[in-house]
């Protein structure tokens, strides 16, 4: 490779991270501040997820990971259509939250009216993302902990390749959990509504991050953030390696809690569960249901009768 294009590649993959993470929150600034915030956060969200696209092929981190698993159909179904429904048929899973928190506003009768809101919304967008991160955390873990959550939980963990697309593949079971214990707090706390929108804004932009196939060096963002690095961990088959770095946004509650996992050598590509999942969408929301999709989930063999 000549040295010109080796020291591009170097580049991006130092710059790629805070460069799509921060452009995107700039970008969401602006479409917070005018007359169409959702429309224009999507059109902003997509051009994010357009470049994190081309970089998978400019500089993948697992050149395997390019081809084609037969899944992308159903990955943007459960995107689009299964965290839809949760959140009330949004654009794309990215700004259910912020759609739902307009939705909910209502319930202001049961706030208590403790939010600062007279702070900066930089620092009310922070306190949003740690007070959720809380929820989100313990919702991760006991979905990796309780068999009766990873039933549902296991087909986000089923894909055997990490890329941008297939960062919403989440049965609509484990959507709602984790939607009660991160987004209730806030509700009852009486968060304005653009605390949901940063806080959606923010979610979104660091989960095509952690799902991308690109090769970033996150260097002191793993010490604070979710990276790509991270996140391939938590999706390793070995549980020693897999059943840590739960958290969605910030690591925060890893590092507390004893979970926060790092070690200093290439993050795994042996990724995927034990178990199957049913092929096609419909089949994929209903096996969790069934006593033999959960066999199947756990890779065992269906009881006979």
């Amino acid at each position: 490779m000549p040295k010109a294009a080796a020291a591009v590649k170097s580049a991006l993959a130092y710059l790629s991270w805070p460069l799509v993470f921060f452009s995107g929150l700039t970008g969401a600034y602006f479409a917070f501040a005018g007359d169409r915030p959702m429309v224009v956060f999507s059109a902003v969200y997509a051009g994010e997820v357009l470049i994190l696209f081309l970089l998978e092929r400019a500089i993948p981190y697992e050149q395997r990971w390019l081809q084609a698993d037969g899944e992308t159909a159903n990955d943007i179904a459960h995107t689009v259509l299964t965290k839809g429904l949760v959140q009330l048929a949004a654009l794309s899973a990215a700004i259910f939250p912020m759609l739902a928190a307009g939705l909910l506003q209502p319930l202001a009768a049961m706030q208590f009216s403790l939010w600062p809101s007279s702070w900066p919304m930089l620092f009310q967008a922070t306190l949003a993302v740690i007070i959720a991160e809380f929820g989100l955390y313990w919702a991760h873990r006991i979905a990796h902990e309780r068999l009766f959550f990873w039933r549902f939980h296991a087909l986000h963990h089923s894909v055997t390749r990490l890329w941008v697309v297939n960062t919403g593949r989440f049965h609509v079971v484990d959507s709602l959990f984790k939607i009660a214990l991160s987004q209730i707090p806030l509700y009852l706390l009486g968060a304005p509504l653009q605390v949901f929108w940063w806080l959606g804004a923010v979610t979104a932009f660091i989960g095509i991050l952690t799902h991308c196939n690109v090769d970033m060096r996150t260097g002191f963002f793993d010490l604070v953030f979710s990276t790509p690095r991270l996140h391939r961990w938590h999706h390793s088959k070995d549980l020693r390696e897999g059943n840590t770095n739960y958290g969605e946004n910030v690591v925060l509650f890893d590092q507390l809690f004893g979970t926060y996992f790092n070690p200093n050598r290439p993050s795994s590509t042996d990724i995927g569960i034990k178990g199957q999942i049913a092929p096609g969408f419909l089949s994929q929301l209903k096996q969790p249901f069934t006593r033999d999709g959960v066999r199947q989930i756990l890779g065992l063999q269906p009881k006979r009768n």
